[in-house]
């Protein structure tokens, strides 16, 4: 599979990968045990969507659901309070607005004072991604809190028939994401959702913007990359090409070595050297499923 392809295919998959988890004695007792796991961010993305917690929207098909949750700290307890929340899914005929001034089925919210959040919005279903394979319903939620790092994840629903035949769901990672539908009396539902924040390695914004720019391939210049910075993350830039309108985050893993969240280093890899006069290379290294490595060297424009 080529290059452009995977990371296309690769971001539909959503492939998942846990990012904390951990046990403390706090001299009592123990405490924190507590998972938050990630999936990648998927094609979809659209950053700046509309402060909102309602998404829903009048004449269209869905059946109405509330997610509620709270945004705790890293010790699984205290309340964060006015992290940041972006929600997005499909409609009701599995499709995404990737286009549109409405941002339809697209919102952001803040946490309050004791962590809570919520979204009034609709039961996402499967979409077919293609060879008779389909995602299972899901939830796409972002969560940016000063002095976590951003977390990216998934939420799926108990009883979705999918979910043993998708790489992301079936993860023993996704279990606690894989959430029970409650009917209300009003006849909605609702499905919740909390969130630990976790610390990890990260990159200083002014260190970090270094590496934004464009690149070009050494040995093709049709090749070119686009890196820019959101919310303290660095970010390959997408477009309609290449399915993903927004763009894909990627994750720092030391050693100048960025990786796709949830992909394993060993498949893609992207390392940069910083050279004197401002000259700055991107090596990017990837293997394919039949363990055939190629390396493309990226060079930013001056």
């Amino acid at each position: 599979m080529q290059r452009r392809n995977f990371i296309k295919t690769a971001a539909l998959s959503a492939i998942a990968v846990s990012t904390s988890g951990f046990i403390r004695f706090d001299g009592q007792r123990y405490v924190g045990e507590c998972e938050t796991t990630s999936d990648v961010l998927g094609p979809f993305y659209r950053p700046d969507s509309p402060v909102r917690e309602s998404l829903r929207i009048k004449g269209e098909k869905g059946d109405s659901i509330e997610l509620i949750g709270k945004i705790l700290h890293d010790d699984c307890s205290t309340p964060y309070k006015n992290a940041k929340i972006e929600l997005w899914h499909c409609d009701g005929n599995g499709v995404y607005d990737n286009e549109s001034a409405d941002f339809k089925y697209r919102g952001t919210a803040y946490s309050d004072r004791k962590g809570n959040y919520s979204f009034k919005t609709i039961l996402p279903v499967p979409y077919d991604v293609g060879g008779g394979n389909y995602r299972p319903a899901h939830f796409h939620l972002m969560i940016t809190a000063e002095g976590y790092q951003p977390l990216v994840t998934q939420l799926y629903f108990v009883g979705d028939p999918w979910i043993e035949k998708d790489s992301s769901s079936s993860s023993p990672t996704a279990k606690r994401r894989i959430l029970e539908v409650q009917n209300r009396r009003d006849g909605s539902k609702k499905v919740a959702y909390n969130v630990s924040m976790a610390k990890k390695m990260a990159v200083e914004p002014a260190a970090m913007g270094l590496l934004v720019g464009n690149y070009t391939s050494e040995k093709d210049s049709n090749n070119k990359m686009e890196l820019f910075i959101k919310d303290k993350q660095l970010w390959m830039k997408g477009d309609k090409s290449n399915g993903m309108p927004f763009g894909l985050n990627l994750e720092f893993v030391g050693d100048n070595t960025f990786q796709l969240p949830g992909m394993p280093l060993e498949t893609l890899s992207f390392n940069f050297q910083i050279l004197p006069y401002g000259v700055v290379k991107l090596v990017e290294t990837y293997t394919d499923d039949k363990a055939e490595k190629s390396v493309t060297v990226y060079v930013r424009e001056m």
